[in-house]
């Protein structure tokens, strides 16, 4: 074996360790709470996803928030949060590693929920700028997310194709092998990586170019396009399909799910 093959080798063990730190499997044992019945309501009139699974599809997501909110604070800032946040929150991290039975953020400890749209500096009434929706917490907060209460509602709009919930927690799916660079190494299969990129840098192209229905956001860099055509895969998957279809094809290798 050259000395090529033996650093690619390391290289991909040294990935599949970090995923394995940053997301692991668990069992879903010993949850502190009860999925009430009332929450499946909620589920069925906000979450377009869970609607479009079978019976035990849907048994498997209820654990899946079980386990998130027991495991995860959701708190608010200027705002009141009720069931209904907590829920669209956890159904925001349970929707993308829906396909990975078991696994779990390991580095999401507090996600808080601001009365609207804030800057750099967390202002959501003062300062300039104030147009962050959603963002993962940096240098001390790295374990917090924020998120606009208002735009995670309007996320699970019908036929909303944006969801800053989705958008936020991908973000911390594509850093799990230790780069927010748009290639999510820790999720797809080796062989997929490069035509991801070539795909992922054709479709900024034509983002660019204003050939695209995809969100203009998405062409901002690598990182942002994963999260964005996310939402898109995850809340319109049949007019993703077809106006984008290998696109598409890609992100269910991504994401390990058939939508």
């Amino acid at each position: 074996m050259s000395s090529s093959q033996i650093l690619a080798i390391s290289f991909f063990l040294l990935v599949l360790l970090a995923f394995w730190w940053w997301l692991f499997p668990q069992k879903n044992t010993g949850e502190t709470g009860i999925f009430q019945p009332a929450w499946r309501f909620i589920l069925s009139e906000y979450v377009g996803f869970y609607n479009r699974l079978q019976a035990a599809e849907k048994a498997r997501f209820e654990e899946n928030i079980l386990h998130f909110l027991d495991e995860v604070r959701i708190s608010g800032v200027g705002t009141e949060v009720d069931d209904i946040d907590r829920l669209l929150v956890a159904a925001s991290a349970v929707i993308p590693l829906f396909g990975f039975p078991g696994w779990h953020y390991r580095k999401v400890s507090e996600v808080i929920l601001y009365e609207g749209s804030f800057n750099t500096e967390y202002e959501t009434h003062q300062g300039e700028e104030r147009n962050i929706l959603g963002m993962v917490g940096g240098a001390s907060m790295t374990s917090t997310m924020i998120l606009s209460k208002p735009a995670l509602h309007q996320g699970f709009k019908k036929n909303s194709s944006h969801n800053v919930g989705i958008h936020e927690f991908v973000h911390m799916l594509d850093r799990a092998d230790g780069a927010t660079d748009g290639i999510p190494e820790a999720l797809l299969q080796q062989p997929f990586l490069i035509p991801w990129v070539k795909l992922m840098h054709q479709e900024i192209r034509s983002i660019q170019d204003g050939a695209s229905d995809i969100n203009p956001y998405g062409s901002t860099n690598e990182a942002e396009f994963l999260s964005v055509v996310s939402e898109y895969f995850f809340q319109q998957p049949q007019l993703l399909e077809k106006h984008h279809p290998e696109l598409f094809a890609m992100l269910e290798k991504v994401f390990k799910q058939d939508l």
